[in-house]
């Protein structure tokens, strides 16, 4: 009876590539985090709205604006939420890269 080991040894560029992915579904977390807080209506006085507005609005790049709109909660989702978009296809493009 031979006995396997469960835990393979992954290498490096995989890791990478996770962490990676990782780290562009947090900032696409953030964004979608902020547009929710947004249409919910939460006090923009808080401090965790405040705190949240400060990591979306720099990770949102270019976004806010991109596609004015009469309606601000349209507005906020369609621009907010490409930028969550955009770090996901850009996280999932580095990941890959990284991982050849």
């Amino acid at each position: 009876m031979t006995t396997r080991s469960r835990w393979a040894v992954s290498s490096g560029r995989g890791t990478a590539a996770r962490v990676i992915t990782g780290i562009g579904a947090l900032f696409a977390l953030i964004e979608v985090v902020y547009i929710l807080l947004h249409l919910f209506g939460a006090n923009q006085a808080n401090q965790f709205f405040q705190f949240v507005r400060s990591l979306a609005e720099p990770l949102a790049l270019f976004f806010p604006g991109l596609f004015p709109m009469a309606n601000n909660n349209l507005e906020i989702i369609v621009n907010y939420g490409l930028a969550a978009v955009f770090w996901i296809v850009v996280a999932g493009l580095i990941a890959r890269l990284v991982s050849r």
